[in-house]
């Protein structure tokens, strides 16, 4: 399995190759949608920012610092997680869900706030990873899709779904010849 610094290390490698991308576009081509039920690739990045910062990164803490809910929340990995895990990255397909408020990122106002929210992203990431190295495997919590996660996996996860949306970047990319 890859390490957490070998992690970092990719992850911010991945993350800065957005923030290049982003360089390439302007606002309107960075709002623009394929089509009504996809996402513009603005829309793409604010859904790495928000399940980084507002997911996967405190699901992490919880583990790191565990309460009486998180030790209850011990469960398993479901098969989807064992193989994404043993695999190190998500399976290369296309994952959609229908669109809704709760899920669908709204439009992105502004190429800095998409370049601030990476890098607080690549800020967090490098300030959970040395503490990561003593952290106890056992204390997990549920991810919808994978069942049950350590702090470490959470940490891994982040890097795998950044390198996972570079193939729908690619996708909406094509959208303007690129």
């Amino acid at each position: 399995m890859i390490t957490t610094k070998e992690a970092l290390q990719r992850f911010e490698e991945t993350a800065t190759y957005y923030i290049d991308e982003l360089d390439q576009y302007n606002m309107e081509q960075l709002k623009q949608k394929p089509s009504e039920d996809e996402w513009s690739i603005g829309q793409m990045v604010q859904h790495l920012i928000n399940s980084a910062l507002n997911m996967h990164l405190p699901n992490m803490d919880q583990c790191l610092v565990p309460s009486l809910d998180t030790l209850q929340s011990l469960s398993e990995k479901t098969e989807a997680g064992a193989a994404a895990f043993a695999q190190e990255s998500f399976p290369p397909i296309r994952i959609q869900v229908p669109p809704s408020p709760q899920y669908t990122p709204a439009q992105p106002e502004s190429k800095e706030q998409l370049i601030q929210g990476l890098q607080t992203v690549i800020q967090r990431m490098q300030e959970i990873e040395p503490t990561l190295e003593h952290v106890s495997t056992q204390t997990t919590v549920a991810h919808p899709s994978f069942g049950g996660l350590c702090a470490e996996e959470w940490f891994l996860l982040v890097e795998m779904h950044y390198r996972h949306h570079l193939l729908q970047l690619n996708r909406l990319k094509t959208n303007f010849g690129s």
